[in-house]
């Protein structure tokens, strides 16, 4: 069986496309999506992630989505493990996994040869507290000493990544490096195909889906979630939109405001999205927009005997 991947930047149009695919292999009796978007694994993140409703499911099971509580904090190591029993799960029963997403170090989780350390809580609790009382420079110091070639690369100011670091040198004794895969294949067939679209065209596409967001509620959404803990979260409070959204229920910024920065920061991060999906040799990439479906189908036509 392959394993079929559609990846690209945020706003491309990944999820719809996947969609169309799944109802081209045969529908939900033949095929089933696999989720690969770090923060749509949280429960009641639905317009900030652009989740797909289930009326644009059109009958397609969705995995890895709505599967955490805004508490919880992402962790691609359990990703790995769960999207791969899901991924499993599908081939058992004859049908055809489509991944997508644009989460690339989650799409590499899934589908590549890699292994990632796990997480010890009593180790995590102990250094969290210790980044509570010491403060993250102190924090970042002490990752120099036991893991120099870490600290070089983990900027002071993200302590969330220098206490993982942390934490896997004192569990595992070895350096913890930033992942990069190697694109060896942890499926024997894989067919992994990248969307792209000129950048004026999605540029424009990134701000009326961010105007969209707020036309359709992400502020009320927001405040729901607030209630739930989001300002606690240690993950899901970074999110692109919500950051923005808490900060204009706090008086901090204006609604344009927040439609702006978000709209810059989507930018940033599809740059960052392009940057790791064109290092894949593996990606046959596809121009998006209309006529997407026939051009991925000939692709496939090519690729899988």
């Amino acid at each position: 069986m392959t394993i079929i991947a559609v990846v690209g930047p945020t706003a491309v149009g990944k999820s719809a496309v996947a969609v169309n695919l799944a109802h081209s292999l045969g529908g939900a009796g033949s095929s089933e999506i696999v989720g690969a978007d770090a923060m749509q694994l949280y429960r009641g993140m639905d317009i900030g992630t652009a989740k797909v409703t289930d009326e644009e499911k059109r009958g397609i099971t969705h995995h890895q989505i709505d599967v955490l509580d805004i508490s919880q904090e992402a962790s691609v190591a359990a990703y790995q493990n769960h999207a791969r029993e899901d991924i499993d799960g599908i081939v058992a029963a004859s049908k055809t996994p489509i991944l997508v997403g644009g989460s690339g170090l989650y799409v590499s989780a899934a589908l590549d040869k890699i292994d990632f350390p796990g997480t010890v809580p009593e180790v995590r609790e102990r250094l969290e507290a210790k980044l509570a009382e010491v403060g993250g420079a102190a924090m970042h110091a002490e990752l120099a000493r036991v893991d120099p070639a870490s600290a070089k690369v983990i900027d002071a100011r993200n302590e969330r990544r220098v206490v993982r670091a942390l934490e896997v040198n004192e569990v595992t004794g070895r350096s913890f490096q930033p992942v990069f895969p190697r694109h060896t294949s942890h499926y024997d067939s894989t067919v992994v195909i990248g969307l792209t679209l000129d950048q004026k065209i999605l540029d424009e596409r990134i701000a009326q889906r961010t105007a969209t967001m707020f036309e359709l509620g992400l502020l009320e959404e927001t405040k729901a979630l607030r209630k739930c803990g989001l300002d606690d979260a240690p993950t899901a409070r970074t999110a692109t939109g919500y950051r923005e959204a808490l900060a204009v229920l706090d008086g901090v910024m204006t609604v344009e405001e927040a439609i702006e920065s978000v709209s810059v920061a989507t930018r940033k991060l599809v740059k960052k999205q392009l940057t790791w999906f064109r290092r894949d040799p593996r990606i046959t990439w596809v121009e998006a927009g209309p006529g997407v479906d026939t051009r991925i189908g000939e692709v496939l036509d090519r690729l899988i005997p």
